[in-house]
């Protein structure tokens, strides 16, 4: 069934829940077919219980099953909210910004300062404009997240047995993503691997901070260096766990933070970022490589770094020639 279909907002309306549907919390599914209703209305009526599902309360968390009957309550005319129109440059962006496409997954390159999603004082996200610019995708949901300033590979469900079968790939390790990110000074040829916990925390203002701390969740990157400059270093990253801000962290760790990283970066870092003209984090998401199995095939993606990522490089190699001709 069409998710649009299921509520008439006037009166009460129910759903039935099909396999697409099943296994989304119920709010994540009320915000879909509600389109436009403040997500403060939708927990509102979960609270009050005028939401039904097998003519049951549920709270938000609760998972939908195939078969289920959802009750939903009339809803009160919404204003059309701000989200719900998408520049003309944006819309040109995105759609350039395909690197793979087929009926059940899309593959963005994710261009940087553009959050995935809206929300925490940001009115649109990645999702929420593609939902917009694609009306035809009836079902468009994240399937992983990258942060406001990384740019590259972001996998979005075309269907909700993609979304079911891809985070059980990254559950189990076998989605290999790849990051390339020029982190300040020399990486250490030994340290091909950080191993260390990473613990979260919400600061007042609501900012996400994250430190290495026994009492964090165990995380793991790989390493590899893939080229040397005069101040700074080129490396491959591959985060086996998926926790917040992990790359960032963990190079900060190993003694070498990112460029243009001014959550987690040094002065000096910062400085040479400048100095190379570089305006943003330099991490970006290079590569997503998805097995092949009894029910889907390889696909294996890559995403070519924006033109900044570009011209800062040359400028370091430049610079780094011209450092070693000095030094005869």
């Amino acid at each position: 069934m069409d998710d649009n279909n299921c509520a008439d907002r006037s009166q009460v309306s129910y759903c039935t829940i099909s396999d697409e549907q099943a296994g989304q919390r119920i709010d994540n599914f009320l915000h879909r077919i509600l389109k436009g209703v403040p997500k403060s209305k939708i927990y509102r009526i979960l609270r009050k219980g005028e939401v039904r599902v097998n003519k049951r309360r549920v709270k938000a968390p609760y998972k939908l099953c195939e078969g289920d009957l959802v009750r939903i309550p009339p809803i009160d005319m919404v204003q059309p909210i701000e989200s719900a129109v998408v520049s003309y440059g944006l819309e040109q962006l995105l759609n350039k910004s395909v690197v793979y496409e087929d009926d059940r997954l899309l593959v963005v390159n994710k261009p940087s300062g553009l959050a995935v999603h809206g929300g925490s004082g940001v009115k649109q996200g990645l999702i929420e404009a593609l939902r917009v610019i694609r009306p035809d995708n009836r079902y468009l949901e994240l399937v992983h997240r990258l942060d406001r300033d990384t740019s590259g590979c972001i996998m979005v469900a075309k269907k909700r047995s993609m979304l079911r079968y891809l985070h059980q790939q990254l559950r189990e390790g076998r989605v290999e993503k790849r990051y390339l990110a020029l982190v300040y000074g020399r990486w250490p040829k030994r340290r091909e691997v950080v191993n260390a916990p990473l613990l979260k925390n919400i600061l007042k203002s609501g900012e996400r901070m994250v430190n290495v701390d026994e009492q964090g969740k165990k995380s793991l990157t790989r390493f590899a260096v893939l080229e040397r400059f005069r101040q700074a270093t080129l490396v491959e990253a591959q985060p086996v766990t998926g926790r917040t801000h992990q790359i960032r962290v963990h190079a900060l760790h190993a003694g070498c933070p990112l460029l243009g990283d001014t959550k987690y970066g040094n002065q000096q870092a910062n400085a040479t970022a400048k100095g190379y003209g570089l305006s943003r984090l330099f991490l970006h998401a290079v590569g997503v490589r998805i097995p092949e199995s009894d029910t889907h095939p390889l696909i294996d993606v890559a995403a070519e770094l924006g033109d900044e990522l570009q011209r800062v490089l040359q400028a370091m190699r430049a610079d780094t020639m011209t450092g070693d001709a000095e030094s005869d």
